[in-house]
């Protein structure tokens, strides 16, 4: 069993920053990916930004020059620096991962709201 734990979210303000992590724990050998998704009010989850299995990034272009993708694979986390925050950027953050296995696992999701 693979758990994954958020944290981070909250309510900001346009121009402020928050740092979302997401540790994941129990029955894990290897990690491919590590990503995170948003899913704002009315729309279907998006990709944010994501290490691939061979260690490259990638970031939805909304979000380029302003997000951070980063992990610590000792601790098998991975965080979301989200720097110069919109309100367009209010959503729900998920943040998923593959395992070696090619199963995937998500966790419960976190509330980010910028307020204008």
């Amino acid at each position: 069993q693979v758990q994954l734990v958020e944290s981070g979210g909250g309510l900001v303000q346009a121009g402020g920053s928050l740092r979302l992590s997401c540790a994941a724990s129990g029955s894990i050998f290897r990690i491919n990916v590590m990503a995170w998704y948003r899913r704002a009010p009315g729309k279907q989850r998006d990709l944010v930004a994501a290490f691939s299995s061979g260690g490259d990034t990638n970031y939805a272009d909304s979000v380029k020059g302003r997000f951070t993708i980063s992990r610590d694979n000792a601790k098998n986390t991975v965080y979301l620096q989200m720097d110069s925050l919109k309100p367009e950027d209010t959503a729900v953050y998920y943040c998923a991962i593959v395992l070696g296995t090619g199963h995937d696992y998500w966790g419960q999701g976190t509330q980010v709201t910028v307020s204008s």
